[in-house]
């Protein structure tokens, strides 16, 4: 049983402090109501994808970009983040703070669209490391679609799996509850992948494709 007190998790949920360029992300991407990845998951997405050596990356849920200039800062210099969102206005935010934090235009693929259509038309087995942060309904679903894309060895990581601290309580039993809740209980104890709940921001779940 953990001891960790609030005033620890905070210190490391700050440890790595975020750049001026992310900072700048995170508001545009709190005006827009694109809630940002919190604090120390930015930190925690950059070490994993150096983990793999991510040179090849999908990320379902753009927001405003500051998921993706962590990962940007982990991966390999010719490394390739594509990136999936529904909405112009959080790709255009994005798009703003690659340009800003000198990221070449070649190392993104900005694709505006419903994130499982778009995947469907990737590479099956051509992934490094796929995010999923979006629509909370559908991850299951884009759970499925990852799990085609990543290569053996490959990393899913998903965003908000302890939602606001609903998760771990069992008494808690609303829709979007269960579904994360029963989600990650099915990642755990399916022998195709070996996982770890990280309680870094909302949560991450990491899950290595055997």
């Amino acid at each position: 049983m953990s001891s960790m007190r609030p005033a620890t998790w905070g210190y490391a949920e700050e440890f790595v402090p975020e750049p001026e360029i992310v900072e700048q992300a995170r508001r545009r991407g709190e005006e827009l109501g694109a809630t940002p990845i919190g604090a120390g998951t930015g930190p925690a997405l950059r070490m994993l994808a150096a983990a793999v050596g991510a040179r090849a990356v999908v990320e379902v849920g753009t927001g405003a970009g500051v998921s993706g200039l962590w990962l940007l800062d982990g991966m390999p210099a010719d490394g390739v983040l594509t990136t999936i969102d529904v909405k112009t206005e959080h790709q255009r935010a994005a798009r703003q703070a690659y340009a800003e934090a000198g990221v070449a235009p070649g190392r993104t693929r900005i694709i505006t669209g419903d994130a499982l259509k778009v995947m469907s038309r990737l590479a099956d087995g051509g992934y490094d490391l796929v995010l999923v942060d979006a629509h909370k309904p559908d991850y299951p679903a884009y759970v499925e679609a990852a799990q085609k894309l990543l290569r053996p060895g490959g990393l899913l990581v998903i965003d908000n799996m302890l939602w606001h601290d609903k998760v771990a309580d069992p008494a808690v039993r609303d829709e979007t509850t269960v579904l994360l809740r029963d989600l990650g209980k099915q990642l755990r104890d399916d022998p195709a992948w070996v996982t770890s709940l990280l309680p870094v921001g909302d949560g991450l779940l990491a899950a290595v494709r055997r």
